[in-house]
């Protein structure tokens, strides 16, 4: 207990330090011109090597110095405080070295007087502010200038890149069950309480609830060390006080400097410590690596129990995202540093950027770089799909070296219906009770509901049962009260939850919403209420329910007034889940491939996304101070969808693999979920994907790899996966020197200069194939690692329509540990522009089997 508490007053020192350098930039400080129009926050990055760097080439040559390459601080953020110029060399003293590393930190030193020097000389006499130093992964800094600065700095011989920063955003049980970790992954780590221990998840989210139960770490007597090769801290302020972290939460930062400096950060509604304000980061750690078997209790009643997928294994937060605004790259990129320097096993992102980024290729942007330099250092990192599906080339995550996962719906739904006086049944979403017994209640809108028989009202809030003073409680008593349910219910500026006050407060029923006609594209998840009632969340079935409830009204035939109205229905609940057979399906939102390589939509040989995982109607834990569902506002569960529900159910797989497999490469792990995906659904049938926004399943057709990648996640085979496909940091390297007119931007981004490479996307040792432009013939290998005993493996293929395959060896033995190149030689049959896809599999005669699709994209016999 007193190592925490000495790690927590560092942080709160360093918080301090950061609020007394903000404070007297805003006072009229030095950088008071950093806020005058036409300044903007610049990712800076220079050529000499980041400490991570250092430390390899020094561990390389055996020299003795290595220790004075590591320790200091992997972004000056005043202590991961939120950014300002706490980044002099006395205020390394608030970081506890790396793990295993000594003390001194001069390399650290001497490229934070590097970067001063730097700004100092180019920069003379201006106004600046320095908001982060990278340093772990990135040898840079972020800083508030001008253009004309800017470009000071880019002809500088010291300086590498510079980068305008950019905005990202958020890309927003019984889970475990249908993943099958109950029977088969978390039996094979020693059962729940076992599974994922000694392992470190990263989150880079919007913060964390730290009096969650899911992160509670007195739940079990068994022991939980915090594993000795983390050295994060916890960050302690007035909303995240001393303690919030234990042996569950290990390390607990936030980031927020090009926010602040920008002035959309709102203190009293963002937070500036750990602590979330959104809901978000809060729902997917727990779905990662949240305890097991924690109820869940939403609106009164209960939902069964929640888990993470690995709920042993250990938790750290870094706060980059907020509720007003998303976040900036620049705090993402310091938060990625701090997470690597902390020494995290892995990093999961349920964030995208808001556009494609913008130069030579999409890969070249500084969150894929800082990302790629993770890997090198070993990270394994998993990014969401983003949801911006269902169109092609949507794809919102690029990099080969980041693990991106699209979202699934899973075997649970929660239906409830209406059923209506003419005996039509409507199905609706709504985690609500149904009326009682098979009475019929009357319908009534809330326009046909005012006090004084007032006419309809223009105000949309009325229709929408926002407002109960203004409603006849006397003539509503008893009855269902219908609302409607608009656009102004996505954007936030009516609830359901203040209907069901109104609905409450008149005494009603119950209360059911229709679908305005402009909700488009929009699915509702499953809301709770705490009496009988419903959303319709189809416009087609709105209209039918409107109809029948229109053509029930008696009116008078002189006035048109109503006399008495006619329709009645009743509501069945949708408090106990359904299971179906026809899961996994890709949802209509998930981003798909192919990769485009960049701005002009040019297709990358790279498979996008590589898997597909549970993503719709996930329940997860909620803040207590969560606001990005007004629906579980005060609820400690909730229920969201996206593909940042995906992301984490992998973060949480990878760590039972890498628990498994402490010797495994990002890459080794990112095989072995990819090679034994499922490639059917719960009837043996192939997965669908959905193609449209309205009406999804109506145009649903099989699921291709740009779709789904591999397939659907598999927890329990990627723990066995037999072989594996491996690559690294050298072979991304090179494949981005491949890129035509690349070398300058490589070794800017990378300090080293590229030697010449004919590599591809194709051509990395990937656990997939994809060829863009098969022009007349290519050949192709990939190199397998036996990660089990000795095994007899036989390759067999669909080849892609309009190519003929060959493949050579078609069988093999090999043993164990050991390595076997396999070569395929792929010829195009026909010219044709549309993709086409097959698969290539190897079996082994113990059992293991490989999948890896083969995708197409175009194809050409001759060029005229």
């Amino acid at each position: 207990m007193g190592v925490a508490r000495r790690k927590e007053h560092r942080a709160a020192a360093a918080a301090c330090l950061f609020a007394v350098v903000v404070l007297g930039v805003l006072a009229g400080g030095a950088g008071v011109g950093a806020f005058e129009d036409g300044t903007a926050v610049y990712i800076i990055t220079m050529k000499q090597a980041p400490v991570f760097h250092r430390r390899l080439n020094l561990e390389k040559f055996g020299s003795s110095r290595v220790a004075n390459a590591g320790g200091g601080r992997g972004a000056a953020s005043g202590g991961g405080g939120g950014g300002g110029a706490g980044d002099t060399p006395s205020t390394s003293v608030l970081r506890k070295p790396r793990h295993g590393s000594p003390k001194p930190m001069n390399y650290v030193s001497y490229l934070i007087r590097l970067q001063n020097l730097l700004l100092k000389k180019t920069l003379r006499g201006e106004h600046y502010i320095k908001l982060y130093s990278y340093r772990y992964l990135v040898n840079g800094f972020a800083v508030v200038i001008t253009p004309q600065q800017a470009d000071k700095l880019s002809r500088r011989n010291e300086v590498a890149n510079v980068m305008l920063d950019y905005s990202v955003r958020t890309a927003t049980t019984h889970t475990p069950e249908f993943l099958g970790l109950p029977q088969g992954a978390w039996v094979q780590e020693g059962g729940p309480q076992f599974a994922g221990q000694g392992v470190v998840v990263g989150l880079i989210d919007t913060g964390i609830d730290p009096t969650h139960p899911s992160f509670a770490d007195d739940l079990s007597t068994d022991s939980y060390p915090v594993p000795a090769h983390y050295s994060g801290i916890c960050e302690v302020t007035n909303d995240f006080p001393s303690g919030s972290c234990n042996r569950k939460l290990v390390g607990a930062r936030h980031f927020a400097a090009s926010a602040i400096t920008r002035g959309v950060f709102n203190a009293s509604q963002d937070l500036a410590s750990p602590s979330d304000s959104d809901g978000h980061g809060t729902h997917t750690a727990s779905i990662a690596a949240g305890n097991h078997g924690i109820p869940v209790v939403v609106a009164g009643h209960q939902f069964g129990n929640a888990s993470g997928m690995a709920p042993r294994a250990h938790i750290a937060v870094y706060k980059a995202l907020y509720k007003s605004f998303g976040g900036f790259a620049a705090d993402v990129v310091a938060a990625i540093d701090q997470a690597a320097e902390d020494n995290v096993d892995i990093i999961s992102l349920s964030i995208t950027p808001n556009r494609r980024p913008p130069g030579l290729a999409t890969f070249f942007n500084p969150i894929d770089m800082a990302l790629l330099s993770a890997v090198k250092a070993g990270i394994f990192v998993v990014q969401a799909a983003g949801n911006t599906g269902p169109s092609p080339k949507s794809m919102s995550s690029y990099s080969p070296w980041i693990f991106t996962v699209g979202a699934s719906a899973h075997d649970r739904v929660y239906n409830n219906y209406v059923v209506l006086g003419n005996n039509l049944t409507i199905q609706g979403v709504g985690l609500a009770p149904g009326t009682d017994g098979d009475s019929m209640y009357t319908l009534i809108t809330a326009p046909h509901a005012l006090k004084n028989n007032t006419v309809s009202p223009t105000e949309m809030s009325l229709g929408e049962c926002q407002d109960s003073s203004r409603l006849d409680a006397d003539l509503i008593k008893g009855k269902i009260l219908v609302c409607s349910y608009s656009i102004r219910f996505v954007l936030g500026l009516s609830s359901v939850k203040q209907a069901l006050d109104t609905a409450n407060n008149v005494s009603a029923a119950g209360v059911i919403f229709y679908l305005d006609p402009f909700v488009l594209g929009f699915q509702l998840n499953p809301t709770p209420m705490r009496m009988p009632g419903l959303i319709i969340p189809s416009s087609d079935d709105s209209k039918v329910f409107l109809t029948y409830y229109n053509d029930s009204l008696v009116r008078d035939e002189t006035s048109g007034q109503i006399v008495s109205f006619g329709g009645v229905a009743k509501i069945l609940g949708g408090l106990n889940p359904n299971y179906g057979n026809s899961a996994p399906k890709v949802m209509f939102y998930s981003a798909r491939g192919p990769d485009p390589e960049d701005n002009s939509l040019s297709n990358a040989d790279i498979l996008k996304p590589n898997l597909i995982a549970p993503g719709s109607s996930i329940w997860g834990a909620w803040s207590s101070l969560g606001l990005d569902s007004a629906e579980f506002a005060g609820e400690s569960f909730a229920m969201l969808s996206g593909t940042s529900m995906a992301a984490p159910h992998v973060a949480g797989l990878a760590a039972l693999i890498k628990q498994k497999f402490r010797s495994f490469s990002p890459a080794a792990i990112a095989s072995a979920l990819s090679t034994t995906t499922t490639l059917s659904d719960r009837q043996g049938k192939p997965i669908m994907a959905q193609r449209t926004y309205s009406n999804p399943d109506s145009t649903q057709s099989p699921a291709t790899a740009f779709d789904m990648g591999n397939g659907f996640v598999n927890a329990t085979a990627a723990l066995d996966p037999g072989i594996i496909f491996d690559c690294g940091y050298n072979d991304f390297f090179s494949f981005l020197c491949g890129i035509n007119g690349s070398n300058p931007v490589v070794t800017n981004y990378t300090g080293n200069s590229c030697a010449a490479s004919t590599m591809t996307g194709a051509d990395l040792n990937l656990p997939s194939i994809t060829i863009a432009v098969l022009n007349q013939t290519r050949t192709i290998t990939r190199t397998v690692t036996n990660v089990a005993a000795d095994e007899s493996y036989t390759v067999s293929y669909s080849a892609p329509y309009g190519t003929v395959v060959s493949v050579a060896p078609a069988q093999f033995v090999i043993p164990s540990g050991q390595k076997q190149l396999v070569t395929f030689v792929v010829n195009a049959t026909m010219n044709s522009s549309t993709a086409s896809f097959g698969s290539i599999g190897f079996y082994g005669d113990k059992g293991h089997r490989a999948i890896i699709p083969f995708s197409v994209i175009s194809t050409v016999v001759y060029s005229s």
